[in-house]
């Protein structure tokens, strides 16, 4: 079966007639292109071990080892993203990027799907190419040149914000809250410049961007809730249903992605690489 190519919805690619375990070149080459072009793609019917799933991730780039998720215990490289049963908060439920919070944020991740309850479970991704291009004249003066701070420290520190300490989403799935407490807020450009791509993307996510440069904190938190209002009641966003041996791989600088907690009562374990990315402008 020839490997096919095609856009979900909005946006996106799901690619199939290919096996990750083994692909040529030439394969490697048209999934490159279309993760450049769509910002995520996506895969199906991936019978992939740990080794092959690093495999995979290594023909992109160096592997960043997650801080901060609970790992495999067999393999550093890949982070555990789990909801037992029993557990009512997921990881993910909130409309985010990862890594935003690091001065050379991550190329992208890739996840793959172990265990999946019987229904529910999806996750939406949003474009943010697509919500940079629909932004109004004005707000693309307004963000032109500007940079916003971003942070770990609420999310994975010791004094994380209230509803996350009230939460059962750090119970054994997070740790070194002392290393996010040290470690330094970044700045990064709210109209971003993609460095695959060259295209603009909106840079900003309301789990870890905590200000805007040059503002106070109130007017920083006013043009970050037009921003993220924008991007979240615009039609930029595509859902995708996971199955066992699925696989979701995508672009942190130009997506934003949401994990579905609509499956209480049941398990749902996926297994999550992060690549380094490059330096932004």
């Amino acid at each position: 079966m020839a490997m096919e190519i095609r856009q979900t919805g909005v946006f996106g690619a799901e690619i199939t007639g290919v096996d990750l375990a083994r692909l040529s070149d030439e394969e490697f080459g048209a999934i490159r292109e279309a993760f450049v072009d769509h910002g995520v793609v996506f895969f199906r019917d991936q019978d992939l071990t740990e080794d092959q799933h690093i495999a995979f991730a290594r023909r992109w780039g160096q592997i960043n080892i997650n801080r901060f998720f609970a790992a495999h215990p067999a393999y550093p490289e890949i982070a555990l993203v789990v909801k037992e049963a029993a557990q009512k908060d997921n990881i993910g439920g909130g409309w985010h990027t990862d890594h935003s919070y690091d001065e050379v944020p991550a190329l992208g991740s890739i996840l793959l799907a172990r265990e999946v309850p019987p229904s529910g479970g999806n996750t939406l991704f949003a474009s943010m190419y697509a919500a940079y291009d629909a932004l109004p004249d004005y707000l693309k003066r307004e963000i032109e040149g500007v940079r916003a701070v971003h942070s770990a420290k609420h999310i994975f520190g010791t004094n994380v914000r209230e509803e996350l300490r009230n939460a059962d989403t750090h119970e054994g799935r997070f740790g070194n809250a002392a290393v996010a407490d040290v470690l330094a807020d970044v700045t990064h450009p709210i109209a971003l410049v993609h460095p695959l791509s060259g295209r603009k993307a909106i840079y900003v996510n309301p789990a870890f961007t905590i200000g805007v440069v040059g503002r106070d904190e109130e007017a920083g938190r006013q043009l970050l809730t037009e921003l993220y209002k924008h991007c979240v009641e615009g039609d930029f966003a595509t859902e995708f249903v996971w199955s066992e041996g699925s696989m979701a791989f995508w672009d942190n600088r130009a997506t934003w992605h949401y994990a579905l907690n609509d499956y209480h009562g049941h398990r749902r374990e996926m297994h999550r690489i992060t690549l380094e990315g490059e330096p932004l402008p």
